[in-house]
């Protein structure tokens, strides 16, 4: 199979108006690809699921559900946080994380189908 384009003719104003489209949207692009990359990791999606449910939660909860160490979680909570998709906040000794709205209005419509997949029929 070739990798050669068998096109007759370019259409050099479309070709145009894609590559300005493509330019102008570089930083919201740039922002989607550090989020999507982020959630790509299996816990980190399951961490993300789970404050979409619940609202805020601690690394101790979230280490008793997935069954990973609190040092583990505590990796990818600093990873989200560093990626400004989640954010902390200390109440006591403890510390509670929660989602950073305005970063995760792409991944939403992800996390929101998780949620109304259907159960199992046993």
């Amino acid at each position: 199979m070739s990798n050669t384009c068998i096109r007759v003719l370019a259409d050099p104003v479309q070709i145009k108006e894609c590559k300005e489209a493509i330019q102008s949207l570089e930083e919201p692009l740039a922002d989607v690809t550090k989020v999507f990359n982020l959630a790509r990791n299996a816990a980190r999606l399951k961490i993300l699921y789970l404050l979409s449910r619940e609202g805020e939660m601690c690394p101790c909860d979230f280490s008793d559900i997935l069954e990973i160490s609190v040092g583990g979680v505590s990796q990818h909570l600093r990873k989200l946080k560093d990626g400004g998709i989640v954010r902390d906040k200390k109440v006591g000794q403890t510390i509670f994380y929660s989602l950073v709205k305005e970063n995760m209005e792409m991944i939403k419509p992800i996390l929101d189908s998780l949620s109304n997949q259907k159960e199992p029929v046993s």
